[in-house]
């Protein structure tokens, strides 16, 4: 779902509220005379649930949906990522906001290229499963898997190993 396709319809229930809440910010003529006031939601940062399916799978779909319809929202001053490979790789990613803000692009793509295929494998491929076991390569705890997911098979550990490996990072 492309963000030029998402639908505002869901969010204007939302919005109504923020206006019957704050009538003072109030978009629109006024029914007192002065300054026309505007709704101004900088600084607030909604809350963005992870969606689950039916089989306790991130729902990357929904996700989608939900980072679409946030989108839309006028909220001006708010970034942020899905971020699971900070539990693995944070200063990694770090350096790349660095190198971002500093702007050496050609050695924060260089970095991110090397990021992608193993964010890539903790978030699409091998899920929560697979974070847990880059997490123990790294040093961290991640615990055991609760129910219904599983540990990783012995050949999806090599193959997680093989992605970390062959971007350098294990």
């Amino acid at each position: 779902m492309a963000l030029s396709t998402c639908l505002v319809s869901p969010l204007r229930p939302a919005l109504a509220a923020l206006r019957w809440a704050a009538p003072g910010q109030r978009r629109g003529l006024s029914a007192q005379p002065g300054p026309v006031h505007t709704l101004n939601l900088r600084g607030i940062f909604p809350p963005l649930t992870t969606p689950f399916s039916a089989t306790q799978e991130v729902d990357y779909t929904q996700l989608e949906g939900n980072l679409c319809r946030y989108a839309s929202i006028p909220f001006r001053g708010a970034c942020g990522g899905v971020c699971a490979l900070a539990n693995v790789l944070g200063a990694p990613l770090c350096q790349l906001d660095g190198l971002c803000h500093e702007g050496r692009w050609q050695e924060a793509r260089d970095l991110q290229h090397r990021l992608i295929e193993p964010n890539l494998a903790v978030t699409r491929r091998f899920g929560i499963p697979g974070l847990k076991k880059a997490m123990e390569w790294f040093g961290y705890y991640g615990g055991p898997c609760r129910a219904p997911l599983a540990p990783l098979s012995s050949p999806q550990v090599e193959e997680l190993r093989g992605i970390f490996s062959a971007n350098g990072w294990l």
